[in-house]
C-alpha cells in the first residue's frame, strides 16, 4: 500500500547533506524542483515536498545517519503529544514527520513578533512530559521551538537519549525573564542574534551565564 509521502521520496536521490565542523549548520548539495528546504541544523536539513505538503522530511548528513533510528525511537516513546511533531516513518537517511506551521522563536526575535510567557511555560510543561517518559529534554533552543497559533511546538528531539544537562533552555528562560521586555516588539538584527548564538556555543565552560550576559549587555550598550 502506497503512503501519501511516497510520491516525494524519489526526489531525495537528487539531494545530499553534508555535516560541517565546529557545530556549524549542514551544507546541502543538489536540487529538486519539488523540494523546499524549510530548516537547517547541525546534523540534518528539513524539506517540504510540493507533492506531499503535509509532511516534513528530515534528511541527515551521510556521517550522521545513525541518528535516524535513535530519533525515530524517541518519537515512538513520546507518543501522541501536542508539544511535538508526529513521526510517521523512518528510512535509512531520513524521517517522515508532520509539517508544522509557525515561526521559530529565533525568527520571532528577528521580526519583533511577541513571544508570550505562556509559550515559555508550555516548554517547561513539555520538558516535564519528556522526563515522565524516561527521556532527557536537551538541545532546546530558539530554532527548535515554533510559535504555532500562540502555542509552543518543539521540532527537534534528536538529543533526548543523551545524558546530562546542556542548560540551553534554562539560560534562555532566565534571559526571557530578565531581558525580553527590553526587546519585546522590536526586531533584532540578524548579525547580532547570530553573534550571540555563536558566542554562546563557543563559550563552553569558560564563563557563567551571568558573565556571558554581562558581555552581551556591554555589546548592546555600545550600539
Amino acid at each position: 500500500m502506497e503512503n501519501d509521502w511516497d510520491k516525494a521520496i524519489g526526489s531525495f536521490s537528487k539531494i545530499k547533506v553534508f555535516s560541517n565542523p565546529n557545530n556549524e549548520p549542514v551544507t546541502i548539495s543538489g536540487d529538486a524542483d519539488d523540494l523546499k528546504c524549510i530548516g537547517v541544523g547541525t546534523d540534518a536539513a528539513v524539506f517540504q515536498s510540493l507533492s506531499a505538503p503535509a509532511y516534513a522530511f528530515k534528511l541527515y548528513a551521510k556521517d550522521k545517519v545513525n541518528k535516524v533510528k535513535v530519533e525515530a525511537n524517541v518519537y515512538h516513546i513520546l507518543g501522541d503529544s501536542p508539544f511535538f511533531s508526529t513521526c510517521f516513518a523512518s528510512y535509512d537517511e531520513y524521517l517522515v514527520l508532520s509539517y508544522e506551521e509557525g515561526k521559530t522563536l529565533f525568527d520571532c526575535i528577528l521580526q519583533g513578533i511577541h513571544i508570550p510567557e505562556s509559550v515559555v511555560n508550555e516548554v517547561e510543561d513539555a520538558r516535564e512530559y519528556v522526563r515522565s517518559k524516561g527521556l532527557n529534554p536537551r538541545d532546546i533552543h530558539l530554532k527548535n521551538i515554533l510559535l504555532q497559533n500562540g502555542r509552543a511546538k518543539i521540532i527537534d528531539v534528536s538529543e533526548y537519549t543523551l545524558p546530562g544537562n546542556d542548560f540551553r533552555w534554562e539560560h534562555l528562560k532566565k534571559g526571557y525573564e530578565q531581558y525580553y521586555h527590553l526587546i519585546d516588539g522590536n526586531s533584532v538584527p540578524f548579525w547580532l542574534v547570530e553573534t550571540i548564538r555563536k558566542w554562546y556555543n563557543q563559550r563552553g565552560g569558560n564563563s557563567s551565564y551571568e558573565e556571558f550576559t554581562k558581555t552581551i549587555l556591554k555589546l548592546l550598550y555600545k550600539k
